[in-house]
């Protein structure tokens, strides 16, 4: 089964919305083993939407196109397809009854102009799930097939999810399950994780059913997708199973995740397995830590607060930091030290650097002090992010996070 995205929407060949959605289509048919053969942008050009739609159902079985389902003038994604499928448009009175519902939910009047996402062409299915006004179509084009999804990322991720990756899978008679699963990694580039697993690589491409693949993840690490091909969903996943296994085997500790497990999320229940609170001491992040911890629900069950001591007269005074350097590794342990006394807490981790674009005490942006405490003892770390200032501190973050985690681990090997 070929598949193609086509995303419509001036806005994305302006650069004014970076087009999140293709990506993650993308990687969602990768999971489920269906061959996306290319992406596409095009504006809101009806003549040039049709062109794109024709020429990627000349080239593949199925098209997902994003964007063009609202109530305005320039959404015409529904026009087109019924052009392409060479049928009228029609109202659909489920679909009224459906959105007028919505807004008299919302206590809202509903203009009119809503009602022209009631119509669609005349043979298409609506898809079930339907999380805003904007309906998402089956649109069936002889033996092809034609979806269109809202490109509002939330409606769009419940309805690929929802119908149309089971959709694709049953048209396309694949007998077999396949099945994938995610190791979230920190800590190592992906060619030094493509060295690490070369042979592991080699050896799976010798015999069939399973594959590993790397998915960069940004400022969040490195995927490893391991997927697998077998009779069964049992199978499938007793070859995940052995798989991870194996791939934990090699990289080790780099693995702090599956699937959409965050680092933030790992460390807190880490925490809460060993029955100790946390404490963070922040200069250069200015309380980014503690933001994404407290955005975990139940982070308060390990979480106790934060000392934002972004001046130095506050580390000096509330953490016990000595005069002195405060891009230092004495002035790191302090913090991790005195935050855990300030909060009563059993663990912290702590961050004093140069976020930049300019030096502090003869030091270059980007170079960072992580401390962390664990059972009274501070240890310290130095790393360097020579980047923008936004990139520094959000590395730092993850990367300090990493380094507690990891002595969390040690921690409760020797328990």
């Amino acid at each position: 089964m070929r598949c193609e995205v086509v995303a419509v929407g001036t806005e994305l060949l302006l650069g004014q919305i970076v087009d999140t959605n293709s990506s993650w289509i993308g990687e969602q048919l990768a999971l489920a083993g269906i061959d996306c053969l290319r992406h596409t942008a095009v504006g809101d050009n009806p003549d040039r939407i049709r062109a794109a739609l024709q020429e990627s159902l000349d080239r593949s079985d199925a098209v997902i196109v994003t964007g063009g389902l609202g109530p305005t003038q320039d959404d015409i994604t529904r026009d087109v397809i019924a052009e392409v499928m060479g049928v009228e448009m029609i109202r659909d009175p489920n679909l009224v009854e459906v959105i007028s519902s919505k807004f008299k939910g919302r206590g809202r009047p509903m203009p009119e102009n809503n009602l022209r996402q009631a119509d669609l062409p005349e043979g298409a299915t609506p898809i079930k799930e339907m999380p805003g006004t904007a309906p998402g179509l089956i649109c069936p084009v002889g033996k092809k097939v034609i979806y269109a999804v809202p490109g509002v990322p939330l409606e769009m991720r419940q309805m690929i999810e929802g119908s149309i990756i089971p959709d694709l899978v049953s048209r396309s008679g694949e007998k077999s399950v396949i099945r994938s699963r995610v190791l979230r990694t920190w800590g190592q580039s992906e060619s030094g994780l493509a060295e690490m697993l070369a042979e592991e690589i080699k050896r799976l491409d010798e015999v069939e059913g399973t594959t590993l693949a790397f998915l960069a993840s940004g400022m969040e690490g490195l995927k490893v997708r391991i997927t697998a091909k077998a009779p069964t969903e049992q199978d499938a996943e007793a070859a995940l199973d052995t798989e991870e296994s194996q791939v934990r085997t090699i990289i080790g500790p780099l693995v702090f995740g599956i699937d959409d497990e965050n680092m933030e999320t790992v460390v807190l229940e880490e925490l809460v397995s060993q029955g100790l609170t946390l404490a963070t001491a922040e200069s250069m992040t200015g309380g980014l830590i503690a933001t994404r911890l407290t955005e975990v629900p139940g982070s308060s069950r390990a979480f106790l607060g934060s000392v934002v001591s972004y001046a130095n007269s506050v580390k000096q005074e509330i953490l016990n930091v000595p005069e002195g350097p405060v891009i230092s590794e004495q002035a790191v342990l302090s913090m991790a030290i005195g935050v855990c006394e300030v909060l009563g807490a059993d663990v912290s981790v702590a961050v004093t650097g140069v976020a930049g674009p300019d030096s502090q005490e003869g030091q270059e942006p980007g170079v960072v002090w992580i401390g962390t405490c664990v059972d009274g003892e501070a240890k310290a770390v130095e790393v360097r992010f020579p980047y923008n200032r936004t990139m520094a501190r959000q590395l730092t973050v993850i990367t300090a996070l990493d380094i507690l985690r990891r002595r969390l681990l040690e921690r409760a090997l020797k328990n």
